[in-house]
């Protein structure tokens, strides 16, 4: 019989893999949590700060019921990591009434009964004066339920609950390649292999190296904070909560408000249609004008009020697939294997529900949140 380091490993321990490692410690699940750097250090895609979470989100309905699920476990997770992780605060999602932001949030609230508020073009920038230069065709909605989360302070405490809750952690430690085995899976790392009966891989911009067979890239992508150019309370989160911003040309502006001692945080996102595929491992990291000067050029017109030039830029890379939307599940059905990758920073506050998915999957039983149309077979 072959000897198992662990019954399962989780390979990556950002948002989802963190918030995977604690579901299965409370469960009793003899689990190990791997990353290539220390714990709550992983490269993901917040970038530091806080990130945006919606219940009525645009990406699809069925993400309904995991957005409600997941602000549950957010709860459950401050009260036994005795620490603020959500700051409720309402989110506003802006574009054409068909359209995939607006249009998508009303999908969304219509198809499970949400309570959201709508607003003309002209009652927007009544109520919402920072946005300016909204077309007439476009309206806002409003989600009452949405908010931030602080995302690198909630995956240091989802590790450290795990850890209390009997999960290890092998950190610096870096998985080079997967290998299914009978019964289980071996994890080549430079220290040697580790031997587990299943391994969810959630190594984020690593994760296509792991799963060649499957659709995915890694792409650049850049955050940057503004500063207000007047010291009024305008720009504060609760005057400027996170939103989401169709553009007519295809491209979404996003941000949210300062709040707990970051600026403005703000982003321009073309759904990676434009964006080069890149190296995760060789990709440079430093910041040009290129990465903000787009975005700049749209803040008079748009969000006036706000400094020319940014007064901080994150650079990283997030994993890109054919429809833009995460993978949770087994590829091709392997009972070894699960892979959860997000697509988008905001992706990242459903963890908490992303990772009592895995659980279950874990454990053979039936997702209290189903999730199959993230599967990673329906690309095939």
């Amino acid at each position: 019989m072959p000897q198992w380091d662990a019954e399962t490993a989780v390979v990556g321990l950002g948002a989802w893999g963190a918030a995977a490692l604690w579901r299965l410690a409370v469960r009793g699940v003899d689990v190990l949590g791997i990353d290539r750097r220390p714990p709550g250090q992983a490269p993901g895609s917040s970038h530091g700060g806080s990130l945006a979470f919606r219940v009525a989100g645009p990406e699809h309905p069925g993400l309904v019921p995991s957005a409600h699920r997941s602000r549950e476990l957010w709860t459950e997770l401050e009260d036994t990591g005795r620490t603020k992780l959500f700051v409720p605060s309402g989110g506003l999602l802006i574009g054409p009434e068909h359209g995939r932001v607006a249009g998508g949030a009303l999908r969304a609230a219509r198809a499970h009964g949400l309570r959201v508020r709508t607003y003309t073009a002209t009652a927007l920038r009544f109520q919402h004066p920072r946005h300016t230069g909204v077309p007439g065709h476009h309206m806002g909605v409003w989600d009452p339920c949405a908010g931030l989360v602080r995302a690198d302070h909630a995956v240091r405490t989802t590790i450290a609950v795990a850890r209390t809750a009997g999960a290890r952690v092998s950190a610096d430690t870096r998985v080079t390649s997967v290998e299914p085995v009978p019964g289980g899976v071996q994890l080549h790392t430079p220290h040697g292999p580790v031997r587990v009966r299943q391994a969810v891989l959630a190594a984020g911009p690593g994760l296509p190296a792991l799963l060649p067979g499957l659709p995915l890239d890694t792409v650049r992508t850049s955050v940057t904070w503004f500063r207000p150019l007047e010291p009024s309370g305008d720009f504060e989160v609760d005057c400027f909560p996170p939103f989401l911003r169709e553009l007519d040309d295809g491209r979404t502006l996003w941000g949210s408000g300062r709040e707990g001692g970051h600026d403005v945080r703000l982003g321009l996102e073309d759904r990676g249609v434009a964006a080069k595929p890149v190296d995760p491992e060789e990709d440079d990291r430093s910041v040009t004008p290129d990465d903000w000067r787009d975005l700049a050029r749209l803040l008079p017109a748009k969000i006036p009020g706000l400094a020319p030039s940014p007064a901080r830029i994150a650079a990283g890379v997030r994993t890109r697939t054919p429809d833009d939307r995460p993978v949770i599940g087994r590829p091709d059905g392997d009972p070894r294997l699960i892979v959860a990758t997000p697509t988008a920073p905001d992706d990242l506050t459903q963890a908490p529900a992303v990772g009592e998915t895995v659980a279950d999957l874990v454990q053979g039983v039936p997702p209290k949140t189903p999730l199959d149309f993230l599967s990673p077979n329906r690309f095939t």
